[in-house]
């Protein structure tokens, strides 16, 4: 399998850069007239990639959404993302995971491995044990054409109390989250890839803060996974300008605002290609 960069690089390229999020939170699954069940997550998830397929290239699960309901739960999330995949759309599992050694690895098998029963084409992850931490997903992804997102300017209040604190040379720990995730990608830019496979996760509205405390997200080429697009407040003029250089590594996040034209697929395919032309405007 070609690695995860390239395959974006491909996406970025045929369909652009919005990715639907699958959110199917309580509120949503009741105005789809859907159960709050592992059947109702299984249909809500099913019909958003039945709109997406063909039409992003990226769909985003929140995992916490379909783990509340146990083993069933999962199991609805495991057919989601197996359609999802067989309709050609790179699934990126928001699940934030973090651990150290053997747990860390066991993260790495069930969401990285394409043969596990939660195989993603991508797994979000928290660098907050230590980048290093990281190392058998990082190591997994390589292996398996897969990619990682470690949360680095994260868009909740309380984040810049950890991401935005300095050391003694005056680095943040966003910065040197940013450093670690561009040098481990030097190896599939020395092999050619146009984008690393250890990406980052910059919220659509704290993009800004990169530059203000002098984050380089173009270094190493991490792909940038931004959340927050839409119904959160960020245009598409705002990412553009934001994030600036960096802009072509971008997978801009959209749920709330194309989930709430459910359940109609037609309705939502038309907030999915609203979306796409005002990014691509």
């Amino acid at each position: 399998m070609a690695s995860f960069g390239t395959r974006l690089a491909a996406v970025f390229e045929e369909y652009g850069h919005l990715c639907v999020g699958i959110d199917p939170h309580t509120a949503l699954l009741e105005q789809w007239g859907l159960k709050a069940s592992a059947q109702g997550l299984r249909e809500f998830g099913l019909r958003t990639v039945e709109a997406a397929a063909g039409r992003v290239g990226a769909v985003k699960p929140q995992v916490a959404f379909f783990e509340a309901f146990g083993p069933a739960g999962l199991g609805a999330l495991a057919e989601v993302q197996q359609a999802a995949r067989e309709a050609g759309l790179l699934v990126i599992a928001d699940a934030k995971r973090g651990d150290i050694g053997s747990t860390m690895a066991a993260y790495a098998q069930a969401w990285l491995d394409p043969a596990a029963e939660l195989a993603a084409d991508a797994l979000t992850v928290s660098p907050y044990l230590g980048f290093g931490s990281l190392r058998p997903a990082v190591e997994a992804a390589q292996q398996h054409g897969t990619g990682i997102f470690a949360l680095v300017l994260t868009s909740n209040p309380e984040g810049a109390e950890v991401q935005l604190a300095r050391d003694e040379a005056g680095r943040t720990v966003a910065g040197s989250v940013a450093e670690a995730a561009a040098e481990a990608n030097g190896a599939a830019l020395g092999a050619g890839a146009p984008l690393g496979d250890a990406g980052l996760v910059v919220g659509a509205t704290t993009a800004r803060l990169a530059t203000e405390h002098g984050i380089d997200l173009t270094a190493g080429r991490p792909p940038i996974l931004a959340p927050g697009y839409g119904a959160q407040g960020a245009s598409a003029a705002q990412l553009k300008a934001d994030f600036g250089p960096a802009w072509g590594q971008v997978v801009v996040n959209s749920s709330r605002g194309i989930l709430r034209c459910g359940p109609d697929v037609e309705a939502l395919r038309g907030a999915i290609d609203r979306a796409r032309m005002e990014l691509a405007g």
